[in-house]
C-alpha cells in the first residue's frame, strides 16, 4: 500500500490529536527552516526551537555563555540582543554551540507538531537529503507537511517548499498525493526553475526585500545544497527539564 502524502498549509491546522503515527515534515522557507539547515550544516552542535524571547532566555540560563548562540526574530525584525537568524552569515557564531533559535513561525510549527511519531525540518537547501531520510524502509507512516504560513496566514514559499519536497519523494518512491499535496507540486512543477521569483513575489519575500534582505531570499532559494537532515529529539537539560532540539 503507498503512503500517503497531505500537505497543512499552516501550522494552526494541526491537531495534536491526529499526529500519532505520523511523519510531519515542517517548512518555514523564509526563514526558519532555513536557518536551521544553515546552522546544522555549519557546525552547530544543535537547535533548539522555542515558542518566543522569553522561552529562549530561560533556555539559556541553562547553559554557560559560551556554549550557546541565542539566534531568532519577530515579524521578521531581530530581536535585541538576540543574533541575526540570516541563513547566509549563521556561520560565524553557531560552530560548536546549541543554538536557542526563537521565530514568529517556524519555531512554534515544530512545537505543535511534537506529538508526531517523527518530526523533520525541511527547506529548499536539504528538502532532498530530508525526503531521503523520510523515504527509508524502517519508516512506512503516513507523512504530513506542514507549511509554518505567517501568523495564522498561509505563505506561498512553503508550499512552494513542500511541492519541492514531493518531487524529491516522487524521484525516490511512489506515493498517494491528496489534492493539497497535488497542488503542492503543480504550484512547484510551475515555477521549478524559478524559485528566487516565486520566493520574492511572496508576501514575506515582499517584507524581506522592503527591510534589506534580498541577497537572503536568494540564497535560501537554492536547492539541494546541504546534506542534513534536522530531526526533533528530545533531551535533558541540566535542571532536569525536558526540551526539544534538531540534530
Amino acid at each position: 500500500m503507498k503512503r500517503k502524502v497531505h500537505v497543512i498549509l499552516k501550522k494552526e491546522e494541526l491537531l495534536a490529536k491526529k499526529l500519532e503515527g505520523k511523519t510531519v515534515v515542517i517548512f518555514d522557507v523564509l526563514l526558519a527552516t532555513s536557518t536551521i539547515a544553515a546552522a546544522l550544516q555549519q557546525g552547530a552542535t544543535e537547535v533548539i526551537p522555542v515558542r518566543n524571547k522569553e522561552e529562549a532566555r530561560n533556555k539559556a540560563k541553562t547553559y554557560k555563555p559560551d556554549e550557546i548562540a541565542l539566534v531568532g526574530e519577530y515579524r521578521g525584525k531581530t530581536i535585541e540582543g538576540f543574533f541575526d537568524p540570516n541563513p547566509s552569515t549563521i556561520k560565524q557564531y553557531v560552530q560548536h554551540k546549541t543554538v536557542i533559535l526563537s521565530t514568529t513561525n517556524g519555531t512554534v510549527a515544530i512545537h505543535n507538531a511534537e506529538k508526531a511519531k517523527h518530526v523533520y525540518a525541511a527547506s529548499l537547501l536539504n528538502g532532498e537529503a530530508v525526503a531521503s531520510a523520510v523515504c527509508q524502509p524502517s519508516q512506512d507512516e503516513t507523512i504530513l507537511l506542514v507549511c509554518s504560513g505567517s501568523s495564522d496566514h498561509f505563505c506561498l514559499e512553503d508550499l512552494y517548499g513542500a511541492g519541492h519536497f514531493i518531487n524529491c519523494l516522487l524521484r525516490l518512491k511512489t506515493f498517494h498525493l491528496t489534492d493539497a499535496a497535488k497542488a503542492a507540486l503543480l504550484l512547484y512543477e510551475a515555477y521549478e526553475h524559478s524559485p528566487l521569483e516565486i520566493l520574492k513575489r511572496s508576501s514575506v519575500g515582499e517584507m524581506l526585500t522592503q527591510y534589506g534582505f534580498l541577497d537572503e531570499i536568494g540564497f535560501v532559494s537554492r536547492k539541494n545544497v546541504y546534506s542534513v537532515v534536522p530531526k526533533v529529539v528530545k533531551k535533558k537539560l541540566v535542571n532536569g527539564e525536558e526540551t526539544i532540539c534538531l540534530k
